[in-house]
């Protein structure tokens, strides 16, 4: 975890506690005042676990945080609390961190309790500023190696392609978006008719946007092939969208991708992911270094990310002689 400032002076000096006083009302979603936020004590550093993970939780969804990565931070934070029993926040200690996850019985749920609770101890200390130390520095997650990808051969790409071309315009532009530009099957189905612009019929542009700020850095403004027009008109013209295209699950996104691949006879395991890894890896054998691949798909330039990409380098590299 990062330094911190430390807002409680120690070794003799007079101790300063910081709180954050909550609010005696709420605007309800007709914009009512509504009363009852300020009966919860505000945080100190003497804060039961138990109040911190309210306020915690408050805040993740005040920011936005998906209903998801929410719940599963709270989760881990009662289990915690279960297994410290009632301390205060400023006496929670290494050991109790050890002891917690020294309880998982895999290392992705290691990895998932220290993530949560490094988050809030983040939280403690940068955002509210009632703590100075944080119990989980010293503690590393297990490295959880990357699966290999087993892309698409360019001749089971070609039969994938003709097998969605003969299900119908919304199929083909559906595969050729994931295929031939790695967009996510969450960025497929919130894709809207604006995003993609046919101003110039042989220069195809789609955009990638993100309604959730915290997502800003995974725009993209990416050149389709020329092939991608004729289809997309087609599409336009015979489903009418007028905003979102694919108004669809995502778990219906995956069985649209393994019938197609079906019907073409594939013997692979298709998913939505492995599309996207033969655009990558398309990508890598016509140059694109490691810098690019994050731009293109749109990751966040971190440790982790780049290890994903370096294995699409080296699947498009030469083959050895």
């Amino acid at each position: 975890m990062a330094d911190t400032e430390a807002l409680e002076h120690v070794d003799g000096e007079r101790r300063r506690e910081v709180s954050e006083q909550p609010p005696l009302f709420e605007i309800a979603a007709g914009g009512q005042l509504t009363p009852g936020v300020g009966v919860m004590t505000a945080l100190s550093p003497t804060a039961s676990l138990e109040l911190a993970r309210y306020w915690y939780r408050r805040a993740l969804e005040a920011t936005g945080h998906p209903p998801n990565t929410v719940e599963s931070y709270s989760y881990d934070l009662s289990l915690f609390q279960t297994a410290i029993g009632p301390k205060p926040i400023n006496q929670i200690t290494p050991s109790d961190v050890e002891d917690f996850l020294e309880e998982a019985r895999t290392r992705s749920t290691r990895k998932r309790r220290l993530t949560s609770l490094g988050s809030f101890f983040v939280f403690l200390i940068k955002r509210v500023h009632i703590l100075e130390r944080d119990p989980t520095d010293g503690f590393f997650p297990d490295h959880i190696p990357l699966k290999t990808p087993n892309p698409l051969f360019d001749g089971e790409r070609d039969e994938l392609l003709a097998a969605a071309a003969a299900d119908g315009p919304r199929t083909h532009v559906m595969v050729l978006l994931m295929l031939s530009l790695g967009i996510s099957r969450g960025e497929l189905v919130a894709m809207r008719r604006d995003h993609i612009d046919l101003s110039t019929p042989d220069q195809p542009v789609v955009y990638v946007f993100y309604e959730n700020p915290r997502w800003r850095g995974k725009e993209r403004k990416l050149a389709a092939p020329p092939e991608f027009a004729a289809p997309y008109r087609a599409f336009l013209a015979e489903e009418e969208p007028t905003d979102l295209l694919f108004p669809m699950l995502p778990q219906s996104v995956n069985k649209l991708v393994e019938r197609i691949a079906r019907a073409a006879r594939l013997t692979k395991h298709v998913t939505p992911q492995l599309l996207r890894d033969t655009y990558a890896v398309n990508q890598a054998r016509q140059g694109a270094d490691e810098d690019k691949l994050l731009a293109l798909l749109g990751l966040a330039d971190d440790p982790r990310n780049r290890v994903s990409v370096q294995r699409y380098l080296k699947l498009g590299a030469p083959a050895l002689a």
